[in-house]
């Protein structure tokens, strides 16, 4: 089915860049990896015969060594050669050197030889060489690249390797190419796994078990993906399949490696996680003379930093020097980091250190003149030699310079400008720059920014002030605080320092502390250190246009910001903004996520607010902005969901906005932006006060709802939705209510919440009644008959639809009729109806086709496959599926592409095809968002049980029957019965229990 993904197995090689050349240029390429074939540019050659061929692969596979005529015969015949066998030969040879291009096959000492073939003319030699890629590649751990080029490898592969070639050596040479190509294949799945792509290799893994079942090294392989997957129970089931596979087969236990990872499975071995080893630090020794300020005893983490600053420096060689500058906001530690990676390069520059603290930060920043001047007396100047002028200094500092190797670090630089006169001159020297401004204009420099702590750093950092023994026992409220502090460096060392200052506080007591995001910077100072001062110093810095920006920007929740969504914050035209923008990225007061995407660290966000609340004249100046950019999203999104959804009436009853949204000029760009905005979509919509512009937020909810489908995005979306639930019920908006609590009970029917869901299409109904809204009515009516219809009460549910549909009509509502045709055809398919249930999905679908609705129209083909496959139409279905997936898919609708990946294995096992049924499933499974599919799970876990049970892999199928079971109950649903049928007196895998 063209809708299926197929595995990589079941793809057809794509050409690799020499046989690309070959093909432009008219040259000869051999195939061996599959039929015996050749080509000259694009044309196939004929090779005549079977023992032609044979022939052929014989001399290909020598790899241009002579064969004798006797290996030839004994090649082709093995041991009962025909009497005219050496006749033969010969004259095959001589009609492949006619195929052939003159000096290709040639005659040797009474034998042949193939000889002279281009670079990449025989795919097996290519294969060999990517393979050898690939090894190199992963001696030094890059396995990304050794993994690409195993796949290039695998890809030449075009069936059975010498397919069709009789004789003995061809025989043999199939059954070593085959399984090179296994061993490859599970080279390629091992580095797949350790980079953590465990979805794909299990699908894959599945298959191959399947196709090879005595392969111990694969079911290794699936059992480990399996657990790192969390699937500990599946893992276990792989091997109880495999040790009763080879009792049964061949009389034997699993080999050692196999019951070793058993083991560890069962104990939960944490050295089966995937682990890194951390890159060793260099040694330093003390060389004089040395400026350098000592390092922090304390220095923790930025391994990945330190590894690329210090081999920046050391690529000082005598020709140009080596100059980084390091920028980030401040706070970051930017000094501490250039000081420690200064002492770990000391070795490298025995003839010196040098340093200055540049003050370029601050009101007065030092000037290099003055500094040039203190270099020079440090490198041994005299001080009546040192001249007046700069650039005479500048001149006599390169002099001095000359020939050493000496270490330069120019601490918190205010520019370009100022620094430039300081760099060392070309030679075996080297300069660390810091700055929080990023210096694009200084030639030749690496450029690096740096960023907050990981959360572990952080954690490090914290808990080596602090004392290991006060943290360990509140790790949780340890990780509040460096979460609160932004996990930046200065924040956390604060926080520490106040705690290990404090005896008698606990670290619950600091964390709480922390939580008001109004008195945070305030908590975060100690001594003269403070947060709050550092940031003020970057701030007055700026120019008016820059530091209302910065303030401005502040107040918009979200995780990032677009330039479109900051233009419209700022009340400015784009390329206008993006200058300002661009300006506080260059200052490090603004992080730039991406292209077009700008974002706070969080304690600068707390300074921007507080700066906004002091700085803005009044009330409306800091109200005007979050208004804009609350029109700017709704405006866009309803420009989205008019594409997904032309003529649909929903765009007619949303709120008028004042500020434009974005034009788009296809349905590919819409969707993109919609996805890439959830986030600060629903952030915007949560932001507080909730009841201010409330009509608008629900208003961007229902114009956002394919959100609630798509994933993850919907343990964003549904909170979202009950803020606002509860806010129009605080000030009782009404009409604001009936939209959102119809928004709610779809949300929580998706997630499998009925009982709630139940409750909020019931409050709807009732709201209709009183608020004339027609819309909204058609939508609830919809949602209730599907509530209805779980639990059985299907006469109800089918009397919602007729309402529906009769509404509908009344009113010539094309996308809300083919909206309740599908609902309904469900109801028919559930209820015995199934021819009537294939007719009401057709014409659901072909109203929304005629609308140019792929979205709902996926939908409605959704409810199509299932209706035909009830009536035994397999095929038809499958291609209905298979269309639908690809909508669902392209749309990053998560939810429904893995509700479609289940049905399309459902329709697999009705077909006789449990291989296949078991590939979709496990897709299914992988693209299912958890916490907002655990019925869906727990359903396709049971087909993938069944698809399971019927390739032989019976302990891991009841497993997944097991788990299906246990959220079954867990969710208090009567499903779980038809599980414990297929369960029946089976137990839990002996290898989980034991």
């Amino acid at each position: 089915m063209d809708g299926v993904p197929r595995t990589p197995e079941q793809r057809r090689p794509h050409s690799q860049g020499p046989a690309d050349r070959l093909l432009r240029t008219g040259a000869l390429r051999f195939s061996v990896l599959g039929p015996v074939r050749v080509w000259r540019g694009s044309e196939q050659l004929s090779t005549g015969s079977p023992q032609q061929r044979a022939l052929l692969a014989a001399l290909l596979l020598r790899e241009g060594r002579t064969a004798t005529a006797a290996e030839l015969i004994d090649a082709l015949w093995g041991e009962e050669p025909p009497s005219q066998a050496l006749a033969a030969v010969r004259t095959y040879a001589s009609r492949l050197r006619k195929v052939l291009d003159p000096g290709v096959l040639v005659s040797e000492s009474g034998g042949y030889a193939v000889r002279d073939l281009a670079e990449g003319a025989l795919d097996l030699a290519v294969a060999q060489e990517l393979a050898t890629r690939a090894e190199q590649a992963r001696n030094t751990a890059d396995l990304h690249r050794a993994g690409k080029a195993l796949s290039q490898a695998l890809a030449l592969w075009d069936g059975e390797a010498l397919a069709g070639v009789p004789g003995p050596y061809a025989e043999t040479q199939r059954t070593r190419l085959e399984e090179w190509r296994l061993q490859l294949l599970e080279a390629r799945l091992d580095m797949e796994i350790e980079r953590g792509r465990l979805v794909e290799a299990i699908g894959e893994l599945t298959a191959l078990t399947a196709a090879h079942p005595l392969r111990e090294r694969l079911r290794e392989l699936l059992m480990l993906a399996l657990y790192r997957s969390g699937r500990q129970a599946e893992a276990l089931a792989v091997y109880a399949d495999t040790r009763r596979l080879l009792s049964d087969e061949l009389g034997v236990l699993p080999r050692a490696g196999l019951q070793e990872l058993q083991q560890r499975i069962l104990e939960a071995d944490p050295g089966l996680a995937t682990s890194s080893t951390p890159k060793p630090e260099s040694t330093t020794t003390t060389v004089r003379p040395a400026q350098l300020p000592p390092t922090a005893p304390d220095f923790t983490g930025r391994a990945a930093l330190v590894g690329e600053m210090t081999d920046a420096l050391a690529s000082a060689n005598g020709r140009v020097p080596a100059v980084s500058a390091l920028a980030g906001i401040g706070g970051v530690g930017k000094t501490t980091l250039a000081v420690h990676v200064a002492y770990q390069a000391r070795a490298a520059f025995p003839d010196g250190q040098l340093y200055v603290d540049l003050q370029g930060a601050g009101p007065k920043a030092a000037e290099p003149a003055t500094v040039l001047a203190s270099f020079l007396r440090a490198l041994g100047t005299a001080e009546s030699a040192i001249p007046d002028s700069l650039e005479e200094r500048a001149a006599l500092y390169r002099s001095v310079l000359d020939g050493r190797r000496v270490l330069v670090l120019l601490d918190n630089a205010r520019d370009a400008a100022q620094v430039r006169p300081l760099l060392p001159p070309t030679g075996a020297c080297a300069a660390l720059v810091t700055s929080r401004v990023r210096m694009v204009d200084l030639v030749g420099a690496h450029l690096v920014d740096m960023d907050a702590m990981s959360p572990d750093e952080a954690l490090s950092l914290f808990t080596k002030i602090v004392g290991e023994e006060r943290v360990a026992s509140e790790r949780e409220a340890a990780l509040d605080v460096v979460a609160a502090c932004g996990f930046l460096p200065l924040a956390i060392r604060i926080a520490a320092s106040r705690l290990a200052a404090r005896r008698t506080w606990t670290v619950s007591v600091l964390a709480a502390k922390l939580v008001d995001e109004r008195r945070r910077l305030d908590e975060l100072q100690a001594g003269d250190l403070a947060v709050k001062a550092t940031f003020e110093l970057g701030y007055g810095g700026l120019g008016p246009a820059q530091a209302r920006a910065f303030r401005l920007l502040g107040l918009a929740d979200g995780p990032d910001i677009s330039l479109a969504a900051a233009a419209a914050v700022l009340d400015l035209p784009v390329d206008h903004a993006e200058d300002v923008l661009e300006t506080l990225v260059d200052m490090s007061l603004l992080e730039s996520a991406a292209p077009g995407r700008y974002r706070y660290h969080d304690l600068v966000r707390l300074y921007a607010r507080a700066c906004a609340v002091r700085d803005e004249q009044s009330q409306n100046e800091l109200d005007a902005p979050l208004s804009r950019l609350l029109d700017f999203y709704l405006a866009t999104a309803a420009r989205v969901y008019a594409f997904e959804r032309p003529g649909d009436r929903l765009v007619d009853h949303l709120e008028v906005t004042e500020y434009p949204g974005l034009e788009f000029s296809d349905r590919d760009a819409a969707r993109d932006w919609l996805y890439a905005e959830t986030g600060c979509l629903l952030a915007t919509v949560r932001q507080t006060p909730a009841t201010e512009r409330l009509r608008k937020k629900v208003d961007l909810l229902l114009a956002t709802r394919d959100l609630a489908e798509s994933g993850d995005a919907v343990t964003l979306y549904e909170p979202a939705a009950v803020a606002l639930r509860d806010a129009s019920v605080a000030v009782g908006d009404k009409h604001a209510e009936v939209r959102v609590r119809a928004i709610l009970a779809r949300t929580h029917s998706l997630s499998g919440r009925f009982q709630d869901a139940d409750e909020e299409a019931r409050e709807a109904r009732s709201l209709c009644a009183s608020v004339n809204d027609a819309w909204v009515t058609g939508d609830v009516l919809n949602t209730s008959a599907g509530i209805a219809l779980h639990y059985g009460r299907d006469t109800e549910a089918e009397s919602y639809l007729r309402k529906a549909i009769e509404s509908s009509r009344s009113t010539g509502d094309q996308p809300a009729l083919a909206t309740a045709l599908v609902s309904l055809s469900r109801i028919h398919r559930m209820t015995g109806r199934e021819s009537s249930a294939v007719l009401l999905a057709r014409q659901g679908v072909d109203i929304r086709d005629g609308l140019g609705h792929a979205l709902p129209g996926a939908g409605a083909r959704y409810a199509l496959g299932m209706a035909l496959a009830a009536i035994g139409s397999t095929g038809e279905a499958m291609n209905v599926l298979g269309e639908a997936l690809q909508v669902f898919r392209d749309s990053r609708q998560r939810f429904w592409e893995g509700m479609t990946l289940a049905r399309i294995a459902e329709t697999y096992l009705a077909m006789g095809s449990p291989q296949e049924a078991a590939n979709a499933a496990e897709q299914s499974l992988a693209v299912l968002p958890g916490t907002a599919a655990e019925r869906q799970r727990a359903a396709t876990l049971t087909v993938l049980g069944r698809a399971l049970h019927g390739i032989g892999h019976t302990d891991r199928a009841t497993a997944c029957w097991i788990e299906a079971q246990a959220l079954y109950e867990e969710l208090g649903s009567s499903e779980g019965k038809a599980v414990r049928e297929l369960l029946g007196g089976r137990t839990q895998p002996s290898t989980c229990a034991s």
